[in-house]
């Protein structure tokens, strides 16, 4: 797991460590240590810790004009004992939200696995409801995860699989990428 790194194609238009809107402003990442580990496995040190033991994350970009943030994550999305999803809310969206953010792209291919219980969905819903008009769309995310997360209903307050999980993003720029996912979210969506 050591050689997965967080895309750094974009490095040279957005770095969230630069971003004093961004809730990771100022976060250092080691260039030669590996400090970080997901169970016994050490993780590549570009990855930034948002005080999950099992996920660890990367804000590739944000545009504050347009309202969106792309964000890859990489581990074990673990709400069922480690409730994830809380200290992700609270921590870093609740962050973004409040400086002007209503779409969110998450990057969800590096998650290996997925555990949910039912006390979990209201951060879902809650995350959903303070959007206006906003969204929360799940690319390329392996079937075992979207499973999980139909299994206890989360897929009604993200966007996700069919053409979403066949998303070649990478050689896009981040806001070719965010028009074509929001044409294709609206429509789904029915706005």
């Amino acid at each position: 797991m050591h050689t997965l790194e967080p895309n750094y194609n974009w490095r040279n238009i957005y770095i969230a460590a630069e971003d004093q809107r961004s809730p990771f402003f100022g976060y250092e990442n080691s260039e030669v240590y590996f400090t970080d580990q997901i169970y016994n496995y050490l993780i590549h040190p570009q990855w930034d810790n948002f005080g999950s033991e099992t996920l660890y994350l990367k804000v590739l970009f944000a545009d504050y004009n347009l309202g969106f943030a792309i964000i890859e994550f990489l581990g074990e999305w673990n709400d069922l004992l480690n409730n994830d999803i809380m200290t992700l809310k609270r921590d870093v969206i609740e962050v973004m939200i409040g400086e002007g953010i209503n779409k969110f792209i998450l990057i969800c291919e590096n998650v290996f696995n997925f555990h949910s219980d039912l006390d979990s969905v209201d951060y879902y819903e809650e995350w959903q409801d303070e959007l206006e008009e906003g969204w929360i769309a799940i690319l390329n995310a392996r079937e075992h995860v979207l499973s999980e997360m139909g299994k206890f209903g989360i897929d009604q307050y993200l966007v996700m699989g069919g053409k979403l999980n066949d998303i070649s993003w990478r050689t896009k720029h981040p806001k070719i990428l965010f028009k074509e996912l929001d044409e294709l979210v609206v429509k789904r969506l029915g706005f």
